[in-house]
């Protein structure tokens, strides 16, 4: 006997019963297909796209799609401290729990401190950032009988569109490429979140003053972690640590910190604000303000 296709038992099913035509048509759907994750699972997007905290990348694949749907969002985040704002916004594409690819562009912006750099006032630095994670083993949601973490590996390159400031400043090249290894995982029983992960870097502001610079051109090995903890489905509260190179010799490079929270009205929408740290920034010291990002997918 001949498999019925899809589309024509839906087109029966429509017929014969018009009130349950929809529930029927995506009774031939995996669950998975239309969010199979739990809520706040998939991370929200870092400022450089990828699935994660704000400032940290996770391990976890973007979106609630599982092994077998697609998921994605799109997400747009702001950042301001005392001297500089810093927007940010892209999409990012899970696919079966796996590969994640993501694409983001970020703005600069000095504002008035750009004429204080010699830069011109509302000077704007943009870099574009497209990348690529892998998903190798484990499952941060669904091992909850052993400690091993999901684990992944990534890649971002990221090209800058000030190359003559970059190196007016020391930097030694306008676009870069990252390679990271990062393990998460959530221990549901205590309603807690660990992520870490190791970047190899040699960005400046994570490259929005370029790549290297007249105290080191290397890649090094910096890290970034997250902890999160649920207080309900909806919401969790955590903090944010990422080291980063201290590459220029005109201005000293500090570790970022953040203290956030993320609520998921549900698994469309969902919005996180923290308080951020990024400490001195093109020689201006102090730099603490707000951050606030909108997330929207599936």
């Amino acid at each position: 006997m001949k498999s019925v296709s899809p589309i024509l038992a839906c087109l029966i099913v429509c017929a014969a019963a018009p009130a349950t035509a929809s529930a029927q048509a995506f009774d031939w759907v995996p669950d998975s297909r239309t969010g199979g994750k739990l809520l706040l699972t998939g991370g929200v997007s870092t400022i450089e796209g990828s699935g994660g905290g704000g400032l940290a990348t996770w391990a976890t694949t973007t979106g609630y799609g599982d092994e077998d749907g697609i998921g994605a969002n799109v997400h747009a985040t702001y950042v301001n401290v005392p001297d500089y704002e810093l927007r940010s916004w892209g999409a990012a594409v899970g696919l079966w729990d796996r590969v994640e690819l993501s694409v983001a562009r970020q703005e600069f912006d000095t504002g008035a401190t750009g004429s204080a750099l010699g830069l011109g006032q509302g000077f704007t630095f943009t870099q574009d950032i497209v990348g690529m994670k892998v998903k190798l083993i484990g499952d941060a949601i669904y091992d909850q009988d052993t400690w091993l973490p999901q684990v992944a590996v990534g890649v971002q390159h990221k090209s800058n569109d000030q190359g003559a400031i970059v190196r007016a400043v020391g930097g030694r090249d306008d676009e870069g490429t990252e390679y990271y290894v990062a393990a998460t995982k959530l221990f549901l029983a205590n309603s807690l979140l660990v992520s870490g992960a190791v970047r190899y870097t040699n960005a400046n502001q994570t490259g929005l003053l370029g790549f290297g610079g007249d105290r080191n051109d290397d890649l090094e090995p910096q890290f970034e972690g997250s902890v999160g903890y649920l207080l309900n489905r909806n919401l969790v509260v955590g903090a944010e640590y990422r080291t980063k190179p201290d590459n220029l010799g005109f201005a000293k490079e500090d570790d970022w910190v953040d203290v956030y929270a993320a609520y998921a009205l549900n698994k469309h929408l969902s919005v996180t604000a923290a308080w951020v740290d990024l400490g001195s920034i093109a020689t201006f010291q102090d730099q603490r303000g707000f951050y606030l990002s909108l997330q929207a997918g599936f």
